[in-house]
């Protein structure tokens, strides 16, 4: 689990949800602003945008504009009865749904809608993995099921209870499987002053008949000075340490956030004691190291060391092609790809990273930890020490 410092860490910085309150978008914000000013609120939008960069914060915070009883020339007031309701997720007629891991078939988002405010309001910059972790999901696959879509057709058909438009925010529509056509009807159609925003992550994902009714609204991953700005002025790390990270985050304000927690968590030097010890090609060294220290580090931490270690290898991957001048990292990072790339090549440090993102899936999916870093390190040191790559070809690396 993540700790609990770092939901209150993110409480602090997300206490409300106006459009000031988030990192960064600008031009996403002054478009849904004028959209609303101008009185050309499409029906239906896509907030389309890569994980972390702020796509289900901007639709609530335009569905809080939206609904704003005392609209400001650039946001909502934050004060009205309204906004008030918006920032507890507690307003009549804003619903949401969203993937879940139901028990019974009957089972709807409105079944988990008290650990929904919890995470929301904790993060809402929050992945689907953050999410799992606040359910009891086991090894269940998340979806939105049959129950879920004729639920959300029977509470749109209802009546405003207390602002002009009802509106629903659907996070997530790629886990919408045949059964979202059963809401082709409503979104094509819906009852007079009712809002669908879906914020997705992969279009190709989404059910083409959905797509087709929808007004695709494109978020790019945040600017790197933005994510800088925030680091500097929130968790006051000095320019030059937010640079760094903001660089490592690739455009995720939730990365940020985790890696900006590196020192105390010490990932780099978890990393690079797991590195050298699978190149000594000593299992009295490596063995323990994966079975104890590896596997007892949390299923949070150990996600957040394989991410670290992926971006480590994209770093070593610019190194070594000769492009050091891209490398960003603090000195005691830098200094250790230097000397490790000696070792490696460009095939060999894609294995790796290859291998790390393997490890990433397995671990969300509660793999065994002492089993898992075993296997990896025995196939890191065939990486490393005698040359054998596990495939073939250019592989793409996940940040």
């Amino acid at each position: 689990m993540v700790p609990d410092t770092f939901y209150l860490l993110l409480i602090y910085y997300f206490a409300t949800m106006q459009f000031k309150d988030i990192v960064g978008q600008q031009e996403v914000k002054n478009h849904l602003v004028k959209m609303v000013k101008d009185q050309r609120i499409s029906h239906a939008q896509l907030f389309l945008s890569p994980e972390g960069s702020g796509s289900l914060a901007l639709a609530m915070a335009f569905a809080q504009y939206i609904c704003c009883e005392n609209k400001q020339e650039n946001d909502s007031c934050g004060e009205c009865s309204s906004c008030r309701k918006y920032q507890k997720i507690i307003h009549p007629d804003l619903h949401f749904s969203y993937p879940f891991f139901a028990k019974h078939k009957e089972d709807t988002a409105l079944t988990f809608i008290e650990e929904w405010r919890k995470a929301f309001l904790n993060n809402p910059y929050l992945g689907l993995d953050e999410w799992r972790d606040n359910l009891s999901a086991d090894n269940k696959q998340a979806n939105i099921n049959i129950a879920e879509c004729h639920s959300i057709i029977q509470k749109l058909s209802l009546k405003p209870f207390e602002s002009e438009y009802k509106i629903l925010i659907m996070w997530l529509p790629e886990y919408l499987d045949k059964e979202g056509n059963a809401l082709l009807k409503i979104i094509e159609e819906p009852p007079h002053k009712t809002l669908f925003l879906l914020v997705a992550q992969n279009q190709d994902q989404i059910l083409n008949t959905i797509l087709s009714r929808t007004q695709i609204v494109k978020i790019p991953k945040q600017k790197n000075e933005d994510i800088q700005q925030f680091l500097v002025e929130k968790r006051g790390l000095s320019e030059n340490k937010a640079e760094q990270i903001a660089y490592l985050s690739n455009g995720s304000l939730q990365n940020a956030l985790i890696f900006s927690e590196q020192e105390e968590n010490d990932f780099h030097e978890k990393m690079a004691n797991w590195l050298r010890a699978c190149y000594s090609n000593k299992g009295s060294v490596f063995i323990p190291l994966a079975e104890d220290d590896l596997a007892k580090l949390g299923r949070e931490n150990q996600k957040n060391l394989l991410r670290y270690g992926i971006n480590l290898m994209r770093e070593c991957i610019l190194f070594l092609s000769g492009t050091p001048g891209l490398v960003h990292l603090p000195e005691k990072e830098l200094e250790f790809i230097s000397n490790f790339s000696k070792v490696l090549d460009i095939a060999k440090a894609e294995a790796i990273a290859n291998e790390f993102e393997k490890a990433h899936y397995h671990i969300e999916r509660n793999a065994n930890p002492k089993i898992l870093f075993l296997d990896v390190s025995l196939k890191l040191v065939k990486i490393i020490k005698f040359n054998t790559l596990p495939f073939t070809g250019t592989q793409h690396i996940l940040i």
